[in-house]
């Protein structure tokens, strides 16, 4: 891959995380994205998500919060090593959600575990040195 696909790719996956975690950042929005996913789980044969609590909230706030930020800086600088740093943040992300699968009824992971972890090979995949 040559670079500058390469900084289009950590772009892009920049406003993958942007679109799917915006809604966590916010205690309104969150509501309502909790609603969306555990009637989506439910209708892949899962069972109703647990409600949100304070603290859930809490530390959603805080992932949409941080992921937000890491985000833009991604967005402004995209570069190998932001995009070496974030696939790593994807296989870690990854390897919860399998823990998750594992111990939950909540098939919905796997929408979010299929894009982590593909957007986590995407950007270790091979860069042509540039001349």
């Amino acid at each position: 891959m040559q670079v500058s696909t390469y900084h289009y790719l950590v772009r892009a996956s920049a406003v993958y995380d942007i679109v799917f975690t915006v809604a966590l950042a916010s205690s309104p929005t969150q509501a309502l994205v909790h609603a969306l996913m555990s009637d989506l789980n439910v209708q892949l044969g899962g069972a109703a998500l647990p409600a949100f609590a304070p603290f859930h909230m809490f530390i959603a706030g805080l992932l949409g919060s941080v992921v937000l930020v890491w985000s833009l800086l991604r967005l402004r600088f995209p570069s190998l090593l932001l995009g070496r740093h974030d696939g790593i943040a994807r296989f870690l992300f990854s390897g919860w959600m399998m823990w998750a699968l594992a111990h939950t009824d909540a098939p919905i992971l796997w929408l979010l575990l299929v894009p982590e972890f593909a957007w986590g090979v995407a950007q270790w995949w091979r860069v042509e040195p540039s001349h």
